[in-house]
């Protein structure tokens, strides 16, 4: 059996102002750091991370001196012309009303489509997966975006929930369990175990 963190990043100066972050690499705010500093987990074997720099430093407070493997496939959504702003900037955006007006369905303008960023994200999830199963990890942990998060838990996870239902703040995330025989086997499913909505 195996268990995983999925943990979302620290809070970043964009995430503070409610800005579309995705392939914008910034790191985390100075608040966003002293949350995740009173955050206490037990220290996982594995430990794979989204290559952004809020990831990587946010794995870096919560397992100070772990060895940190990146899979690219992990990063957030590249939300193209909508990118670095927030929903204040875009009102007046025709492409931003129509993106809204879909629930979130339409593909990001210049960016990424949802379908596109779920297949991504979930071939890194499985990378994740089989690199613990091989290493013979019984607890690991993934540090991740929000959006990624919810990719997983809406392809993999035994409870039913809408998508966004799925979404977690910064420092939130969910701990599963995943019965790595029948996962080698094509029965891909995961159970929660506990949920915290933020750190």
């Amino acid at each position: 059996m195996l268990r995983l963190w999925l943990i979302r990043h620290g809070m970043t100066q964009g995430n503070k102002e409610s800005r579309y972050i995705g392939v914008t690499d910034e790191p985390l705010c100075p608040e966003g750091r002293k949350d995740l500093e009173k955050a206490e987990y037990p220290l996982p074997q594995e430990i794979y991370v989204s290559p952004l720099a809020r990831c990587r430093e946010t794995a870096q407070i919560l397992f100070p001196g772990k060895r940190l493997h990146i899979i690219e496939e992990l990063s957030e959504c590249d939300f193209g012309k909508f990118e670095n702003k927030n929903y204040k900037e875009l009102s007046e955006d025709k492409d931003y009303q129509a993106w809204i007006d879909s629930n979130g369905m339409l593909p990001f303008p210049g960016g990424e489509s949802r379908e596109d960023f779920m297949q991504r994200t979930i071939k890194g999830f499985q990378k994740a997966v089989i690199g613990c199963i091989r290493n013979r990890a019984s607890l690991g942990a993934l540090v991740i975006h929000g959006g990624t998060i919810m990719n997983i838990m809406d392809v993999y996870a035994a409870e039913e929930r809408g998508y966004y239902d799925w979404h977690v703040k910064n420092g939130g995330g969910y701990l599963i369990e995943i019965d790595t025989k029948l996962w080698l086997k094509g029965r891909r499913e995961v159970k929660l175990c506990a949920s915290w909505m933020e750190g």
